[in-house]
């Protein structure tokens, strides 16, 4: 008997279906389908953390389950590109050795991580495309292409002994795509007339009425804004967002504009969707920043990182005049063209001030208020088509929060689907599928893991909230010296203060703590006296109430105990 889950390797015939991330978040997204001994993955995404935890780098799914059950992992499929469904991919294969199935852009963009990790050469790397069929023991994964802001994008159509279970993936329906494919309805439609079971379904954009307008608006305005603009433009979005880079590529070259990347990521990617024949880039378009000099302002065009106000990202340190290569002057118009994503608005509002401070002109904000940016995803109207042409029995809503799974499950009931044949279940919460009937099924582990530089998942609650103390209210250190033989203090206790008060405008208050020191360590007991863990808990207990009593401040109170 292996692993703590002994439960769901014994009741054999039944489907499991469950997300290990992206139920309730927006962000790394990770599901999987499990039939007896076969058990299929799709995504591992990561996402950003926000200011609750401090110092931790990127936030990837807990692959406790896997771990338990490596053995019955035949597949990674992979719905396309972007960072929430390939961020955590790298974490994956360092402890488990998977083949990953993925379009040629997705593959391409997998293969940049590992590389960083040092994972590239022993990874199993497959290309599939919508043609494409992958056989995972009793269960058979075809596919269909999908529309997102992402080039190569897929739907994934799951054949298992307990029915069909189609993954919808990330989509739109844009009726005029910038770089193709268009919609495939017939062919959603075929799959929804030979029946679906589940249709596991996205739900980003459940709360907007109407349909989502299609990328192609923006290259229209992105070409008024290079057309009028006098001097240098600089405009930031996604890397990943391949369609809106060729409609920035194109607006520089109607303009006559020479084009500079700026950001490691967007040098990636554009590098690889050159290659692999996503981008239209003619000779001599794209010139090295430090090249810009050589050419007049109204020629020169800057694509860069930063489109969320990142910290060390291009724009930001554009905007703070800390780029070494290039400057913005005033007058030179600045494009933000991308959507702040919940939590960014304040790193992103930080860096819009910073330009309008030097005197550039800015055009930024989503949807109608700079006509710079649509969504990616589909709005009430799409999600209802999709429903439409899958004729789902049953529902499980994804990649949303809860009031977002919450209003799919009404759209879903508009056009036929009973309320009680939607799921909207947490993180490890699983459905199954026996006899052609769901239910809920057993809870599986799911969580966070945590990264932090190179560490991975060794940053828990406890240092999170030791990091969230010293932010809140510093640290004070007391450095004491015992004799090893009398137990008495050989020397005055040293205060160090880091983050709690500056010494030099509070010699009083240091003064007073000095002598509560001194006044615990003389009412020590014999017995006392002979315990360290006992002398530091009194030091901390009886120093921190008077400096609660006196500041009503908390700070994190560390004691030092040196035996000479």
């Amino acid at each position: 008997m292996k692993g703590r889950y002994f439960v769901l390797r014994t009741e054999a015939s039944r489907l499991l279906i469950a997300a290990l991330g992206g139920v309730n978040e927006i962000g790394k997204n990770m599901y999987f389908i499990q039939y007896d001994r076969d058990l299929v993955l799709i995504d591992c995404g990561s996402k950003f953390p926000d200011e609750s935890l401090p110092g931790i780098d990127l936030i990837v799914p807990d692959f406790s389950y896997l771990l338990d059950h490596q053995e019955d992992i035949k597949a990674l499929v992979v719905t396309h590109g972007h960072e929430d469904h390939i961020g955590g991919i790298p974490y994956l294969l360092k402890q488990l050795n998977i083949p990953v199935y993925g379009t040629a852009l997705t593959i391409g963009l997998i293969k940049i991580k590992l590389k960083e990790h040092g994972l590239l050469d022993e990874s199993q790397l497959h290309v599939i495309d919508e043609n494409s069929v992958v056989d995972a023991g009793s269960i058979r994964a075809s596919f269909f292409p999908t529309i997102h802001s992402i080039p190569d994008c897929l739907g994934i159509v799951f054949d298992t002994p307990e029915g069909t279970v189609v993954h919808t993936g990330d989509f739109k329906f844009d009726m005029s795509p910038v770089n193709g494919p268009y919609p495939d309805l017939h062919r959603m439609a075929e799959i929804g007339k030979k029946g679906v079971k589940v249709l596991i379904s996205e739900s980003t954009n459940a709360e907007r009425a109407g349909f989502t307008p299609s990328e192609r608006i923006v290259g229209s305005h992105i070409l008024d804004a290079f057309s009028s603009a006098k001097q240098q433009v600089f405009i930031s979005t996604f890397a990943s967002n391949v369609n809106r880079v060729q409609q920035i590529i194109d607006a520089a070259i109607e303009t006559n504009r020479k084009l500079a990347l700026l950001g490691r990521s967007m040098v990636n990617v554009v590098e690889v969707a050159n290659d692999l024949g996503y981008l239209r880039i003619p000779e001599g378009l794209l010139i090295d920043a430090r090249d810009s000099e050589k050419y007049p302002p109204e020629q020169i065009a800057v694509l860069c990182t930063g489109s969320q106000g990142e910290p060390m990202a291009a724009l930001s340190r554009l905007a703070s005049s800390q780029h070494p290569h290039i400057e913005i002057l005033p007058g030179d118009t600045v494009i933000i063209a991308a959507g702040a994503i919940p939590g960014n608005e304040r790193n992103l509002s930080n860096v819009v001030d910073n330009l309008y401070g030097i005197g550039a002109k800015v055009i930024y904000g989503s949807g109608s208020a700079s006509g710079m940016h649509v969504s990616g995803h589909g709005s009430q109207e799409e999600l209802k088509l999709m429903l439409t042409l899958m004729k789902p029995e049953y529902l499980f809503p994804v990649h949303g929060e809860f009031r977002m799974l919450y209003k799919h499950r009404l759209l879903a009931e508009s056009v036929g689907v009973p309320s009680e044949n939607v799921f909207i279940v947490r993180n490890g919460e699983t459905i199954q599928i026996k006899n052609g009937s769901a239910s809920m099924g057993p809870k599986v582990h799911a969580g966070n893991n945590l990264v932090d530089g190179l560490g991975v998942g060794d940053v828990g609650n406890i240092v999170l909230r030791d990091r969230r103390h010293l932010a809140s209210d510093g640290m004070l250190i007391i450095v004491t010296t015992l004799s090893k033989t009398e137990r008495k203090m050989m020397a005055s206790p040293e205060v160090i203060s880091r983050g709690f008060v500056f010494v030099k405008e509070n010699e009083a208050l240091m003064e007073q703590i000095h002598q509560v020191i001194l006044d615990s360590m003389d009412s020590l007991s014999e017995s006392e006296a002979s315990q360290w863990n006992l002398i530091k808990q009194i030091l901390k207990d009886d120093v921190g109430r008077f400096i609660y009593s006196e500041t009503k401040r908390r700070p994190m109170i560390l004691p030092i105990i040196i035996e000479v």
